[in-house]
């Protein structure tokens, strides 16, 4: 059985996906073990313990530096004993040392076709801001390994979204979840969990 650490730091929304997945059995051989967030208001933590799942926040207010928060959610995250990681809308620059330490067994979930509208400053809906600013008719979500850079690490799996005419940053945001993260997240998982798709 595959360990799950799943990293958010607001509603969870693709966390329930995971949940969801996981009741119904699209995801077998894997359980989630931990949800850890930066945000100790974060509603993903409220949908963790409703599952019965460890739910913890470190967040960085707490520690008199970044060296420190980021210390402690290594050791956080080390001691959910998870095989994966999963970056869920987490607003965090995953330091390095936690990925030398989870060495391509982390995924993050980003919500535009990567290598569009990514990198630094695209998240949450400035991603979707950005979109419809430029004009383009399709965006999407990615899911994909993470490596030191920022969303550069090698592309799992992508799923395509019309943007449609009248679209606003909520109501696109909205459909790229329902149409995409939503699905591609928990498939991913579903063939880590398989071995269809080799961590490490």
């Amino acid at each position: 059985m595959l360990k799950i650490a799943v990293c958010v730091s607001g509603g969870g929304t693709n966390l329930g996906a995971i949940f969801d997945a996981i009741d119904a059995g699209k995801i077998k051989n894997g359980e989630i073990v931990s949800v850890i967030s930066n945000n100790p208001g974060a509603y993903a933590l409220e949908r963790a313990k409703a599952h019965g799942v460890e739910a913890k926040c470190i967040s960085p207010k707490d520690f008199g530096n970044r060296e420190d928060f980021n210390v402690a959610l290594l050791d956080g995250l080390k001691e959910t004993g998870a095989d994966l990681v999963v970056l869920a809308g987490f607003l965090v620059n995953v330091p390095a040392e936690i990925i030398r330490e989870f060495k391509g067994r982390i995924i993050n979930i980003h919500p535009s076709l990567i290598p569009s509208f990514c990198g630094k400053g695209y998240y949450g809906l400035k991603v979707h801001e950005g979109v419809l600013e430029r004009g383009v008719k399709v965006t999407g979500a990615t899911v994909h390994f993470v490596d030191e850079g920022i969303d550069t690490g090698k592309i799992i799996a992508q799923k395509a979204v019309d943007v449609l005419e009248g679209d606003t940053p909520k109501v696109l945001q909205q459909r790229v979840m329902e149409q995409a993260e939503w699905i591609i997240l928990p498939e991913t998982i579903a063939k880590i969990c398989n071995g269809e798709i080799e961590l490490g």
